[in-house]
């Protein structure tokens, strides 16, 4: 049986002599190749500026170390990859953390509001698995309160909201090019921001403080991005909205062949939404099935579909954090119930076809 696998990674040769290139010529740091894919990353998204750094969570570094100040506490979703939150720490403040939204599986604007202190000066929502934060909600939440905005969308490539892109959101926007994400450079970041102040604090940040030849203004770090991936992520923009595309298809696909399936639910995307679908994850409704989340999982590999979770633990779970310490209800239950589907641009229809015909057959196994 041929296995759909969640992701998949295959560079043309395009790419790949794009990359030879930069190899045989041994300009191999943060050289003309990354200026012009910053340059033509903001232009995709709508900002005016932008950083390439070597990670996704370099990017968070910087942009928290660039907007807020050693003590400040921000409100952090506890439903997300962990470096949204263990940057905030490793800039010398504290992350709050918040419930989210059952349905989007975003920052819940409510309890955002109840863990609103005296200390706190930022908020980091993430635009999770590509679909947008209540952006609306949260800009007018962020100016009732003075807060800087670091938004999180390492997953949100071509995210769109009320038909902008998220990249255009003020204060700071940061993205991940990670193997398995939208568009990937094999490892690398990017922050975007249309303040200019902040977006010189970034590059200084970026690369040892440094804003010319052994001219150090500041303490930073070795964040820069390499040449070979700037070379890549050029090469990746030009697929990326053809990416997306397929993306979009492919999960209205499995959302028309599994809304209907008693169980299950399938993705919840608001009206004013783009998703942009870095993953297409489903919720069971753990009382009509007579199996667990990971045994569902478990027999979909069975049957040749590669389902994996995202995320096991909430935040407020993890030993880091001080496992039970805060209770986050909304994000508890997630991580109970949550799975993802492969959603890939690489997907066939017959993959596509596979992928729905096992879900609704082991729905139908395992359902009570």
């Amino acid at each position: 049986m041929k296995a759909v696998p969640i992701a998949c990674v295959k560079l043309s040769e395009q790419e790949i002599a794009a990359v030879v290139e930069v190899l045989r010529s041994g300009h191999l740091v943060a050289g003309a190749g990354v200026q012009a894919f910053e340059q033509q990353f903001a232009s995709l998204v709508g900002a005016q500026y932008a950083v390439a750094v070597s990670s996704g969570t370099a990017a968070l570094h910087v942009a928290y170390l660039a907007a807020l100040n050693p003590g400040d506490e921000v409100l952090v979703p506890g439903f997300t990859h962990i470096s949204t939150a263990s940057m905030v720490h490793f800039a010398g403040a504290q992350p709050v953390l918040c419930d989210v939204d059952r349905r989007t599986f975003t920052l819940s604007l409510d309890d955002a509001t109840r863990k609103l202190g005296p200390k706190t000066t930022g908020l980091a929502p993430v635009h999770l698995f590509g679909n947008a934060c209540d952006v609306d909600g949260i800009g007018a939440f962020a100016r009732r309160n003075n807060l800087k905005v670091i938004w999180d969308a390492a997953q949100a490539h071509c995210t769109r909201y009320r038909g902008e892109d998220v990249g255009r959101l003020p204060d700071l926007v940061t993205y991940s090019f990670y193997p398995t994400k939208n568009m990937t450079t094999g490892e690398g970041g990017m922050i975007v921001t249309n303040d200019k102040e902040l977006y010189k604090r970034c590059k200084l940040l970026r690369s040892h403080g440094q804003s010319g030849k052994y001219y150090h203004q500041s303490f930073g770090f070795n964040y820069r991005m390499l040449e070979v991936s700037g070379a890549l992520g050029l090469e990746q923009l030009k697929q990326l909205p053809a990416f997306t595309a397929k993306r979009r298809r492919n999960a209205q696909y499995l959302s028309e062949r599994l809304a209907s399936l008693d169980g299950i639910r399938v993705p919840f995307v608001a009206e004013a939404i783009e998703h942009s679908f870095h993953q297409y994850s489903i919720l069971l409704d753990l009382a009509q099935f007579r199996c667990s989340r990971d045994e569902f999982v478990t027999a979909l590999k069975a049957e040749g579909v590669e389902a994996v979770v995202h995320y096991p633990r909430a935040l407020n779970q993890q030993p880091a954090f001080g496992a039970g310490h805060v209770r986050l209800p909304n994000c508890e239950w997630l991580a109970e119930r949550i799975m993802s589907l492969p959603v890939h641009p690489l997907l066939s229809n017959e993959d596509l076809e596979h992928v729905s015909a096992a879900v609704t057959q082991v729905a139908a196994e395992m359902r009570r």
